[in-house]
């Protein structure tokens, strides 16, 4: 698995594929902490928000790198299972590579409020940024041409999840947990006191029942269009 997971993040790097999700990164980032300083939990928790479609967009592009005639060799060496697992670490891995790089970001703009509590803003920061990073993935492999065969249809994917997201993960929204909760995240932590455990257990369970979904809809139609 470990070569293969190799051989994508090279394709992914040396092609240039990453050129246009690393320059939204760029923007994104700009115009969050451009404005000048906040405390950390709050920078962080909209930094892994609107970081979100950028990373869908980036591992969809990961994980169509291959044409498809080789991504079926590959499903015929190793096994649909492990070719499958392969593309979604490799996106992973360059995803949390993006947060560690989003979550420095800040101190090069001076984005962050040091008269407020910076550890623990950080360490919810991180959990933000973790909480994103599996959703992220998983609608882009929803939106990969594995899935939905054609660059138009995955563009529709990424668009309505992105879309759908922001309108169902505002307060008040009749049907939040139909979206992982980015938003609900970005909102626990927009105070620089601690969300209760509660709360963050919450939000955990919630984006890990989401994923679980999702990734197993991703599987199935995987399979069968295989």
């Amino acid at each position: 698995m470990s070569p293969l997971i190799r051989m994508r993040l090279a394709g992914f790097l040396r092609g240039g594929r990453i050129l246009p999700p690393a320059i939204a990164v760029l923007i994104v980032l700009g115009v969050i902490y451009g404005g000048g300083a906040s405390p950390a939990s709050v920078a962080y928790g909209y930094s892994a928000a609107a970081l979100f479609p950028v990373l869908a967009w980036q591992s969809k592009l990961l994980l169509d790198t291959e044409p498809d005639g080789q991504r079926r060799l590959a499903r015929v060496a190793v096994g649909a299972r492990t070719e499958a697992v392969a593309g979604l670490l490799a996106a992973a891995a360059l995803a949390l590579i993006v947060c560690v790089l989003a979550m420095g970001a800040p101190w090069l703009f001076h984005g962050i409020d040091t008269k407020e509590p910076v550890l623990s803003g950080t360490l919810l920061g991180v959990l933000a940024h973790l909480l994103a990073v599996p959703p992220a993935i998983a609608v882009g492999a929803l939106a990969s041409r594995a899935v939905t065969r054609g660059a138009r249809n995955g563009v529709a994917v990424l668009v309505t999840a992105a879309v759908l997201v922001v309108v169902l993960g505002l307060q008040g929204s009749f049907a939040p947990w139909l979206v992982p909760p980015v938003m609900a995240t970005a909102r626990a932590l927009n105070d620089v006191t601690i969300p209760p455990v509660t709360t963050l257990a919450l939000l955990t369970g919630w984006a890990a029942a989401w994923c679980a979904a999702v990734f197993t809809a991703y599987a199935f139609l995987r399979r069968s269009r295989s």
